[in-house]
């Protein structure tokens, strides 16, 4: 509870004063003039009279709730479920658990329930009933649960609910959240108008143009205290701001879909969730007739789920601001994500709203390639940063996520553990484009971008191919382009490196140099094979060198650089994880390599389907395939 003094007078007779019935309701009690006459209050209650109730109870009554009866003998709450009435000094008394919740609530205790838990399974019994008319609901106030200051909890317990009961840190907490309550279940009235709604009004506004500088910390109270009394624009406003510090949520944004003006931001990021398979409840029918129903012609909403789901959807805004998004599109489109942002936030002040409801460009979630690049820090920055004609302070930079070099491919990946295998192919001096032609199975071409963590599951098994041999390998590769300007396909989840392999280095040098590296971490087992590490380079469709690392066995062939002699890299004295960073430290040095970390484990590259890595079996040798299944998680 704040601090700060409380007025019961003044806030009992605010609440009176704007007493109107809600929109549902009959206004059918008029004084001689046909103005209503409700009087949800009474007058106050002696201190007599509430002393002899607390004499009648055994308890003193806690400080709120005290100086309430002394300003009001009861109260109408009128909520729209649950409480309507709360009695005074006379009507109150202990609820004694007439209907045996204690045991229900002990039994679930379990051996180390939480003090929380501990103390509503207790308060049945010791709780006082305040409400005398509700429907199976309970107004309880707790003398076990009470605070430094001596006020006690309380609780309202549905009973048709099937819930857990409501808690309130104290009486006036339970009253103020009621107040708001009040406020917003008459929202829909036009003529619902007074100090408090001209207030919170002001309070929506000044919270838009506090965003719109930048100060988002500053906006946040003012649009949730406006929200808790349920204020027109205060919720889609807050959503915005609630979306980008948290980039991976799901918001609603109402009636903005239909409304021209917000539609190519809004209705898009509503599409996500179904594009993804997510929208359970129902399926596309049932959020199809959601957006239709707001006011969305339905051939609209079709036309953008389907580009969601099949990749093709693309944020552009106008102005400055919608040619700075093409410009940061194409570069994170192959992997330089880094890049991509800054043209973002160099352009940020220039984004405009297209109109009052709109505080920032959350339409880049929906981007195929732009929206994976909004991180949790990065929102905030949006959100800090002063935009659409208005001024500030800009925030400080965060700071770039791709580390130099091939290191960290040794890293664990966001499920803790590292790549289960890798395997790359980087060329020089071509385009990212023109991988599909130089190693691509027949008429492979570059697919939509995709979720690098689903890549795995789309990788085709031979087994299941009309045409594939059992002992081919071919990988589904993500496709981007170096710091260095390398084009790269990179698969991060690769299967056994077998002898059968055959690089496709020779291949992809056709126009300039090419370097192929196969990374299998699986450790040596009884009946395994041990870990392995492939390096090969070709130029001009000629190997120049190359070597595979078997355990301690090394087959090389060609003139290796000193620099990546596996002699020097793979010392039988030193552990795997300390090969493979020594090796991956030479690759960036010696040959400039280099790969996206954040592109490649959560952005979205194009992609396409390889040739086998591997070579048909010659006569007398043989060959196994294994297939494992695994459920996503």
């Amino acid at each position: 509870m704040s601090d700060e003094p409380f007025n019961w007078h003044d806030f009992l007779g605010r609440w009176q004063e704007e007493w109107v019935p809600r929109a549902d309701e009959d206004d059918d009690d008029e004084d001689d003039a046909g103005r209503t006459v409700v009087r949800p209050g009474r007058p106050g209650a002696q201190e007599s009279a509430i002393a002899a109730a607390e004499e009648r109870l055994g308890r003193r009554l806690p400080t709120s709730y005290r100086e309430f009866l002394a300003v009001s003998d009861g109260w109408q709450v009128d909520e729209t479920a649950g409480v309507y009435r709360l009695g005074g000094v006379a009507d109150i008394d202990w609820f004694q658990d007439p209907y045996d919740m204690t045991p229900l609530y002990e039994q679930n205790l379990g051996d180390s329930p939480r003090e929380e838990d501990v103390l509503l399974a207790g308060m049945w019994r010791r709780a006082l009933r305040l409400e005398t008319d509700s429907d199976m609901s309970y107004a309880l106030l707790d003398p076990g649960d009470s605070d430094q200051d001596g006020e006690w909890a309380l609780c309202v317990h549905k009973g048709w609910s099937g819930e857990l009961p409501d808690r309130y840190p104290s009486f006036r907490a339970y009253m103020e959240a009621m107040y708001r309550g009040f406020h917003s279940d008459r929202v829909e009235r036009p003529d619902f108008v007074n100090a408090t709604t001209r207030a919170q009004d002001a309070h929506v506004e000044e919270a838009r143009l506090l965003a719109l500088r930048g100060r988002y910390e500053e906006a946040l109270p003012l649009l949730e205290e406006a929200l808790s009394f349920g204020r027109p624009h205060s919720a889609v406003l807050l959503n915005q701001l609630r979306h980008l510090l948290a980039p991976r949520s799901s918001r609603d944004y109402g009636f903005l879909v239909a409304d021209p003006r917000y539609l190519p931001e809004i209705l898009p990021v509503e599409a996500m969730a179904p594009a993804r398979g997510e929208w359970r409840l129902g399926g596309d029918d049932h959020w199809l007739g959601m957006m239709t129903a707001r006011g969305a012609a339905r051939e609209t909403v079709e036309a953008v789920l389907g580009a969601m789901r099949d990749g093709t959807h693309r944020y552009a805004p106008p102005g400055p601001w919608g040619r700075a998004v093409a410009e940061a599109r194409e570069a994170a489109r192959w992997g330089a994500t880094d890049a991509a942002w800054q043209v973002l936030r160099d352009a940020l002040p220039m984004w405009e709203a297209p109109g009052p409801s709109l505080i920032a460009p959350i339409g880049l979630f929906a981007d195929p390639v732009l929206g994976a690049l909004i991180t949790p820090e990065r929102g905030r920055e949006i959100l800090a940063t002063p935009r659409a004609g208005e001024t500030g302070t800009a925030p400080e930079p965060v700071p770039d996520l791709d580390p130099p070099g091939l290191t960290w491919l040794t890293e664990p990946a966001a499920n803790g553990r590292p790549l289960d295998g890798y395997r790359c192919v980087w060329v020089e001096g071509i385009e990212p484009a023109r991988l599909p032609a130089l190693i691509g199975e027949e008429g492979a071409e570059l697919g939509a971008p995709a979720d690098p963590r689903e890549m795995s599951w789309r990788a085709p098994r031979p087994h299941e191919r009309e045409g594939v041999e059992l002992w081919e390998d071919r990988a589904v590769v993500a496709v981007g382009r170096t710091a260095e300007a390398w084009a790269f396909a990179f698969d991060g989840e690769s299967r056994y490196l077998s002898k059968l392999f055959l690089s496709p280095a020779a291949a992809a040098s056709s126009s300039g140099r090419a370097v192929v590296v196969w990374r299998d971490p699986r450790h040596s087992t009884p009946g395994d094979h041990p870990a392995a590490f492939h390096l090969s380079v070709a130029e001009q469709g000629e190997e120049l060198y190359a070597f595979t690392a078997r355990g301690t066995e090394i087959q090389r062939s060609g003139t290796i650089p000193e620099a990546l002699d596996p002699a020097r890299l793979f010392r039988p004295e030193d552990t795997e994880p300390d090969c493979e960073l020594r090796v991956l430290e030479a690759l960036h040095t010696e040959l400039g390599l280099s790969l996206p970390r954040f592109a490649l484990t959560r952005g979205r590259l194009p992609t396409f389907t390889t040739r086998s890595w591997t070579r048909a079996p010659r006569e007398g040798e043989g060959f196994a395939y294994l297939s494992i299944g695994r459920h996503r998680s």
